[in-house]
């Protein structure tokens, strides 16, 4: 008898992206098959496309792609309970150890032994989400109601990154909020921000159309740096305004801009992922602000699921474009135009 094989979105190098067939592994016990219907690019998933990889991280063998994914239960292994066959999920990328110093200090987003759908960090690499079909563990998959589209489901894992980005923060109601970078990132905090009851939601970027969905999501007010630099310097008085910023971008203008906007004794959450970055550290020093950085996830996953679940933040407005896995290289050329797109989903039919 044959093996079952399913498609698979495998990346060979920089641009070089290619659907493939490769043996579903049998079922173990505590294990889940899932068929998956949509999956996220995320921004990582880009910088392997265009780039072969991001930092020092570097695409070293041919790797499939993909972590934002949400499917279908098909099959049940043995010793598996509250899942069922036909079930809607959310497949939590995140597989801690659980061993490690760091896991038994409960930090497991920094787990020494981390195993995240479609990541290069490690090698060999470990293998993502981008399949028709996917053996996962139980404990990955995150049910939600047939009223979620598997779409919005997908974008459970976005979601938990700003959770955990909005727990390095205080109680934000009331607040005055900058976010930088209006990219899927940015407008989820303007969401998280917007739930925490946030008084003021403030957000720049350098596209009007990517502006236009933050609105949607909650934006007081909306910036175009390229054209409207000025609006922002109006926060600057008085050593600054915001009590915190979400910064989104990555981008050394973008941080200054944080830097100067943010009251003394606010916080920069510093979401954005580049490589050395000029930070204005006399202007830090001088402000008294606290320069976080935020990384993954953990127990956020669940609460992000509930979220879209009961409809108290809706991601639809992120999902702009939609195309079959067989069109894999060109929805990774549309999500590379900002000027178009936010959030890319592959559907898998």
């Amino acid at each position: 008898m044959s093996a079952v094989t399913t498609r698979v979105c495998r990346l060979y190098g920089k641009g070089d992206i290619r659907i493939e067939r490769d043996p579903v592994a049998a079922l173990e016990d505590g294990q889940v098959l899932v068929r998956i219907g949509a999956g996220g690019i995320c921004g990582s998933d880009l910088h392997y496309f265009q780039d072969g990889g991001f930092g020092p991280i570097r695409v070293r063998e041919p790797i499939i792609l993909g972590h934002e994914v949400a499917g279908t239960v098909e099959a049940l292994g043995s010793a598996v309970a509250g899942l069922r066959v036909g079930q809607k999920v959310a497949l939590n990328p995140s597989r801690p150890c659980h061993q490690c110093r760091y896991c038994r200090e409960s930090l497991f987003q920094h787990c020494l032994n981390m195993r995240f759908y479609g990541s290069a960090l490690r090698f060999p690499h470990e293998q993502g989400g981008f399949r028709d079909v996917i053996v996962a563990d139980a404990a990955q998959c995150m049910p939600v109601g047939d009223h979620v589209t598997l779409g919005e489901a997908a974008c459970a894992e976005p979601l938990a990154v700003c959770l955990h980005a909005r727990s390095q923060t205080d109680d934000l109601a009331g607040s005055r909020v900058l976010v930088t970078g209006a990219g899927p990132i940015g407008l989820l905090c303007v969401a998280v921000v917007r739930l925490a009851s946030a008084a003021e939601i403030v957000v720049t970027d350098l596209q009007d159309a990517t502006l236009a969905v933050a609105r949607r999501m909650g934006a007081t007010r909306t910036i175009n740096m390229l054209n409207e630099a000025e609006a922002l310097e109006s926060y600057n008085a008085d050593k600054g305004t915001f009590d915190v910023a979400f910064e989104c971008s990555a981008a050394a203008p973008a941080i200054k801009a944080a830097v100067l906007a943010v009251r003394p004794r606010g916080v920069i959450v510093q979401a954005g992922v580049a490589g050395d970055t000029a930070v204005p550290l006399n202007l830090l020093v001088g402000k008294e602000i606290a320069f976080r950085g935020t990384h993954r996830f953990h127990a956020e996953y669940a609460e992000a699921v509930r979220l879209i679940d009961s409809g108290a933040i809706d991601v639809k407005p992120l999902i702009t474009h939609t195309l079959p896995l067989a069109e894999a290289a060109q929805a990774f050329a549309i999500a590379g135009d900002r000027s178009k797109a936010v959030k890319v989903q592959l559907a898998f039919v």
